[in-house]
Protein backbone atom coordinates (compact mmCIF):
# COMPACT_ATOMS: atom_id res chain seq x y z
CA UNK A 1 0.00 0.00 0.00
CA UNK A 2 1.49 3.38 -0.86
CA UNK A 3 1.95 5.78 1.83
CA UNK A 4 2.48 9.29 1.85
CA UNK A 5 2.88 12.40 3.98
CA UNK A 6 0.28 14.83 5.04
CA UNK A 7 0.60 18.19 6.14
CA UNK A 8 -2.25 19.65 8.15
CA UNK A 9 -1.70 22.74 10.26
CA UNK A 10 -2.78 22.45 13.87
CA UNK A 11 -6.36 23.72 13.90
CA UNK A 12 -7.38 21.23 11.70
CA UNK A 13 -5.43 18.48 13.36
CA UNK A 14 -6.96 19.16 16.52
CA UNK A 15 -10.52 19.30 14.99
CA UNK A 16 -9.48 15.96 12.99
CA UNK A 17 -8.26 14.45 16.17
CA UNK A 18 -11.78 15.44 17.85
CA UNK A 19 -13.22 14.47 15.06
CA UNK A 20 -11.87 10.71 15.42
CA UNK A 21 -11.98 10.50 19.47
CA UNK A 22 -15.93 11.06 18.83
CA UNK A 23 -16.36 8.35 16.07
CA UNK A 24 -13.04 6.05 17.56
CA UNK A 25 -11.75 6.11 14.34
CA UNK A 26 -8.17 6.24 13.77
CA UNK A 27 -6.62 9.06 11.34
CA UNK A 28 -6.64 6.36 8.43
CA UNK A 29 -10.09 5.44 8.86
CA UNK A 30 -11.09 9.12 8.32
CA UNK A 31 -8.80 9.81 5.92
CA UNK A 32 -10.13 6.55 3.87
CA UNK A 33 -13.59 8.04 4.35
CA UNK A 34 -12.89 11.59 3.39
CA UNK A 35 -10.73 10.29 0.00
CA UNK A 36 -14.21 8.28 -0.88
CA UNK A 37 -16.10 11.01 -0.60
CA UNK A 38 -14.01 12.84 -3.27
CA UNK A 39 -13.77 10.02 -5.68
CA UNK A 40 -17.36 10.16 -5.21
CA UNK A 41 -18.04 13.91 -5.70
CA UNK A 42 -15.83 14.02 -8.93
CA UNK A 43 -17.33 10.78 -10.03
CA UNK A 44 -14.63 8.86 -10.22
CA UNK A 45 -15.02 5.18 -8.93
CA UNK A 46 -13.48 4.04 -5.85
CA UNK A 47 -12.74 0.73 -6.02
CA UNK A 48 -12.34 -2.12 -9.03
CA UNK A 49 -15.68 -3.32 -8.83
CA UNK A 50 -17.42 -0.10 -9.63
CA UNK A 51 -14.80 0.83 -12.29
CA UNK A 52 -15.55 -2.63 -14.17
CA UNK A 53 -19.21 -1.74 -13.89
CA UNK A 54 -18.90 1.60 -15.79
CA UNK A 55 -16.65 0.26 -17.93
CA UNK A 56 -19.11 -2.30 -19.02
CA UNK A 57 -22.03 0.13 -19.09
CA UNK A 58 -25.47 1.01 -18.41
CA UNK A 59 -26.44 -1.40 -21.44
CA UNK A 60 -24.97 -4.66 -19.52
CA UNK A 61 -26.92 -7.32 -18.52
CA UNK A 62 -25.95 -8.18 -14.66
CA UNK A 63 -26.49 -12.41 -13.87
CA UNK A 64 -27.58 -13.18 -10.35
CA UNK A 65 -25.81 -16.86 -9.94
CA UNK A 66 -27.86 -19.08 -8.03
CA UNK A 67 -25.57 -20.57 -5.18
CA UNK A 68 -24.55 -23.93 -5.71
CA UNK A 69 -26.42 -26.83 -3.94
CA UNK A 70 -24.43 -29.28 -2.10
CA UNK A 71 -23.75 -32.77 -3.88
CA UNK A 72 -24.97 -35.62 -1.73
CA UNK A 73 -22.81 -39.18 -2.20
Amino acid sequence: MPGKRVQLDDETWRALDLLGRDQMKDFQELADEAFSDLLKKHGRPVDLKEALRRSAGVSATVHRLKPDKKKRR
